[in-house]
């Protein structure tokens, strides 16, 4: 088992974001976005200017014309440290254009707002000029967005203050979404379906989170843009959503043992029955407590999940010799949260 306690956010980043940028979907497959503007002018990561643009039109283009008016949704990028960094999407169908900014922080709700906030002043047209973005212009704007208090990364998501967690309980029902959890222990290769971007990255993101305090480990792509699919055929455990209009090439690949969700249909494919190994009585608790709190307000599904974990691997040390200080961390983070 490689899901650890280390955790995958970057402790006290310098900044709040490191680049603000509009991309342009492009003509054609075959063509990149265009970058219409960034702040700041001088951003130097040529690597990221080439890449990022790709992942916020991450479907068909040449199918998809037309989608939801404004969608919300969150790529992720893991640097050489192994600390995610997060590419918070705003994609209006009006405009082809796509606003995103690039942090360390996994604020969703807070980027959220503050690029419905950007993308009402760039209408207005009072950031953006002719010749771009320009220091003046940004400095008036920052006291007119309202003020937010920063969430904990580490606190228990609840609905329906968090959006990836309250989509994903909506789209998902019970029965699947402890296959899902099983599969997950079980470090499986998953990949999750569906023809909303803002659902989409939502459930990958909530799924994730269910295993606090424990992290998933392996390779982890929110939103799969169609340029690197072949990430689909990868030989290790995955967790990967996939816009639907690029379902056919992907399955054209020949996929192998493969868990595959389709959140619009809320339909699993599971070559395994990873629910039958874990103990009946944590998995009849979990389904019980997931039954009672799915439709409740709270924080009460995040704790269904926390309790199956100190359940499943709140003893686990008892087993282990030498160096028990991760042993007592993770007790600790168990119980503090329980009692929370």
């Amino acid at each position: 088992m490689v899901l650890l306690c280390v955790s995958v956010f970057r402790e006290n980043p310098d900044r709040t974001f490191y680049w603000f940028f509009e991309a342009s979907c492009p003509i054609a497959r075959d063509k990149d976005p265009d970058v219409l503007f960034q702040y700041p002018e001088d951003f130097s990561d040529e690597e990221s200017r080439q890449t990022l643009p790709r992942f916020c039109f991450p479907y068909d283009i040449e199918r998809v014309r037309d989608v939801v008016a404004v969608q919300h949704f969150t790529f992720v990028l893991t640097d050489l440290e192994g600390c995610q960094r997060f590419g918070f999407c705003r994609l209006t169908s009006s405009s082809h254009t796509c606003l995103c900014m690039l942090s360390y922080l996994p604020w969703f709700e807070v980027f959220y707002k503050l690029l419905n906030n950007l993308a009402d002043y760039l209408t207005k047209g009072q950031v953006r000029c002719h010749l771009g973005w320009k220091l003046p212009a940004t400095c008036s704007l920052l006291p007119q967005v309202p003020y937010f208090i920063a969430p904990d990364p580490r606190g228990l998501p609840s609905i329906p203050e968090s959006r990836n967690l309250t989509e994903l309980v909506v789209a998902v029902d019970v029965s699947n979404l402890l296959q899902l959890y099983a599969s997950m222990l079980f470090e499986r290769r998953i990949l999750i379906l569906s023809s909303k971007l803002s659902t989409l990255t939502a459930c990958v993101h909530a799924l994730s989170a269910v295993l606090y305090p424990m992290y998933w480990q392996h390779i982890f792509i929110p939103v799969l843009p169609p340029h690197l699919l072949d990430y689909c055929c990868a030989p290790m455990p995955f967790l990967i959503g996939v816009h639907s209009s690029l379902t056919e090439r992907v399955r054209s690949r020949g996929l192998e043992d493969v868990v595959i969700l389709n959140v619009d249909t809320n339909t699993i494919e599971a070559p395994f029955d990873d629910l039958k190994k874990i103990p009946a009585d944590v998995v009849s608790g979990l389904k019980l407590s997931l039954k009672r709190q799915a439709a409740s307000a709270g924080v009460g599904v995040a704790k269904a999940f926390l309790r199956a974990q100190a359940l499943l691997f709140g003893g686990y040390g008892d087993a282990l010799k030498g160096n028990t200080v991760r042993t007592i961390i993770l007790w600790n983070t168990l119980g503090t949260r329980l009692e929370q």
